[in-house]
């Protein structure tokens, strides 16, 4: 009797014995893992390939992860030793399959988006040209494949029979369809604007049709972020942009000069050499197409001027250096015109007073 009292009391040591050495020996497993991780940290900031970093970033906790999961299913293998007549370490087991692939799916997720912000940050810093757009698109659908594998091979190792999931799937998504109608239409907008791409991160867009103008800043499955020129954000569902006209002004290729000069009436002999001296300047500008339309004319008689048309497209198409060029290009037009010693006209009305029968004052000219 007492030595099965003492050889029970023995095993009731052992078994918890055995989950107390697994846990410490995961924890110093764990502790050793972050010691090696961050020496190797230290190696790949010296290292000048930036993968080298992005994997061990997006490597670490899914590893400490990995190791919790080994250490508990041998804690519960011990105490599963200690009473086998209750069958659940099969279910443990499963689960810790399942946390494997979660830890993959993880990993592979934390990957993609490093490597996606490395590779941004390096061209940027590089100055090299490159498609926001499409390497944001690519790393949503890299993690969207991700998550869908994931997802299937978990359903399949819990039992669940994917056909069926599939067949389910099918049958329902008439339901699905309609009850998420929005949700769907915004979808296949965000895709539509991922393949023809009108507009990029980055672009400057307007719509004719709906109060929408700014900078582009962010493109989702669902909405597009627009900051407007008063730093207010807009919020777009990308279903919009299939039924709206978009203006691309950042893909513009010239910026248009249309301006008309009025002269004076009194200045009618100066206009030819007038017209003359600002095509000859303009023909010459650097920052002048000179492939472009080009017009320089004495367009019509105004109310109290000489309308001369000028325009021409400019090479600049920064909206700022475009303000800066105008006003240099207005400024030199002033001067030929004050040259050939004529004057921008202003709005004047001349009146004819009436003296007598048949008499009538000098007119007066008045501006207004």
């Amino acid at each position: 009797m007492l030595t099965e009292q003492l050889q029970t009391l023995i095993g009731v040591e052992l078994w918890l014995a055995s989950a107390l050495v697994i846990l410490f020996i995961t924890l110093l497993v764990d502790q050793a893992l972050r010691l090696v991780l961050r020496r190797i940290e230290r190696w790949t900031h010296a290292s000048s390939t930036p993968w080298d970093e992005s994997l061990l970033r997006a490597a670490r906790r899914p590893l400490q992860a990995m190791v919790w999961l080994v250490g508990l299913s041998l804690v519960a293998r011990a105490v599963h030793a200690r009473w086998p007549e209750h069958d659940w370490l099969g279910t443990v087991l499963l689960w810790r399959d399942i946390g494997f692939m979660v830890c993959v799916a993880w990993f592979l997720w934390k990957f993609i988006g490093e490597v996606t912000q490395t590779s941004i940050r390096r061209r940027t810093e590089a100055g090299e040209d490159f498609d926001l757009t499409t390497a944001l698109a690519l790393s949503k659908l890299l993690r969207l494949v991700v998550v869908v594998v994931t997802v299937m091979t978990a359903a399949h190792g819990l039992g669940f029979q994917i056909g069926g999931l599939l067949a389910l799937g099918g049958v329902g998504g008439i339901a699905v369809g309609l009850a998420a109608k929005d949700l769907l239409a915004n979808f296949f907008g965000g895709l539509t604007i991922y393949l023809d791409r009108p507009f990029s991160v980055g672009d400057w867009i307007r719509s004719p049709d709906k109060s929408i103008e700014g900078t582009v800043e962010y493109i989702s499955w669902r909405h597009t972020r627009i900051r407007a020129f008063n730093k207010n954000p807009i919020y777009v569902p990308n279903s919009v942009f299939t039924s709206i006209v978009v203006e691309n002004p950042s893909r513009m290729s010239h910026r248009r000069l249309n301006e008309v000069i009025g002269l004076r009436y009194d200045d009618f002999a100066q206009v030819q050499a007038v017209c003359d001296d600002i095509r000859a300047y303009l023909q010459q500008h650097p920052a002048i197409d000179p492939t472009q339309t080009l017009i320089v004319n004495f367009t019509r008689f105004g109310a109290s001027s000489l309308d001369i048309m000028v325009y021409a497209f400019t090479l600049t198409r920064a909206w700022v250096d475009y303000q800066t060029l105008k006003q240099e290009l207005l400024l030199a037009m002033g001067r030929i015109v004050q040259r050939h010693g004529a004057q921008i006209a202003l709005p004047t009305q001349t009146l004819h007073l009436a003296t007598g029968a048949g008499e009538a004052e000098p007119p007066l000219a008045h501006g207004c």
